[in-house]
């Protein structure tokens, strides 16, 4: 493939974009897929979004406000229409927690909880009070890095057990389906670190922040094709 005209690198799979909604830290994450060598174009253009070939969700801060954002800018129905037409959609940090249905953190003032895109079945929850590791209590937010480990195999994991990535967070993902979680980390218990289904996928941790083990994912979506057959 061609080189990017920046960086020298060669090119790796279509034009990758990411949702432009004012939430996430969007400027680090277009130059993480540029030094992977993924072409990479920021937008909120829903004209842009509906003709996209793979699409980023980013988001950082709190589930709700990153779903009103997404929402304010008239984004919400657009992103999961791509999504259930089979284009491939990565959510990054808040951005993967939106792919569930719903998420527990700082209910509504009618006290219902936030809804997410429902694209992957189960809700968002906080890590359990008392968390502890070899008698040791731990602390929230879950800040640092972490090692991957393999739970089911996928593309964008292929080579990445082991991997150490970076964290910051507070809630995790809790899939009702076991084969949704792809990869964990252990922070008290097995907490998802990777989860999709089709030709969704999701990373709680942030690749931007990760050195080479976070740009080799990026990468590694980029070329990623979904089975058709799901």
């Amino acid at each position: 493939s061609a080189p990017h005209p920046a960086w020298g690198v060669p090119l790796h799979g279509s034009m990758t974009t990411i949702i432009d909604y004012g939430i996430g830290n969007l400027r680090s994450l277009a130059k993480a897929f540029a030094a992977a060598g993924v072409a990479v174009e920021r937008t909120a253009d829903p004209e842009r979004i509906a003709e996209a070939e793979r699409l980023v969700l980013p988001g950082v801060g709190a589930f709700g406000a990153c779903a009103d954002a997404l929402a304010s800018h008239g984004l919400t129905d657009l992103v999961r229409q791509r999504a259930e037409a089979g284009v491939p959609l990565l959510g990054v940090c808040v951005g993967m927690q939106l792919l569930f249905e719903a998420s527990e953190e700082r209910p509504g003032a009618d006290g219902r909880a936030h809804d997410g895109l429902g694209l992957l079945p189960g809700r968002i929850v906080r890590f359990a009070p008392g968390l502890a590791a070899d008698g040791q209590r731990l602390k929230v937010p879950h800040m640092g890095w972490n090692q991957l480990r393999t739970v089911h195999p996928h593309p964008i994991l292929e080579g990445a057990d082991g991997d150490w990535v970076y964290f910051v967070h507070s809630y995790h993902a809790a899939p009702s389906a076991d084969g949704d979680r792809l990869a964990t980390v252990a922070y008290g218990g097995d907490v998802p670190a990777v989860t999709g289904r089709d030709n969704v996928v999701g990373v709680q941790f942030h690749p931007e922040k990760s050195a080479r083990a976070g740009l080799a994912m990026l990468r590694r979506f980029a070329d990623w094709i979904p089975a058709s057959d799901g």
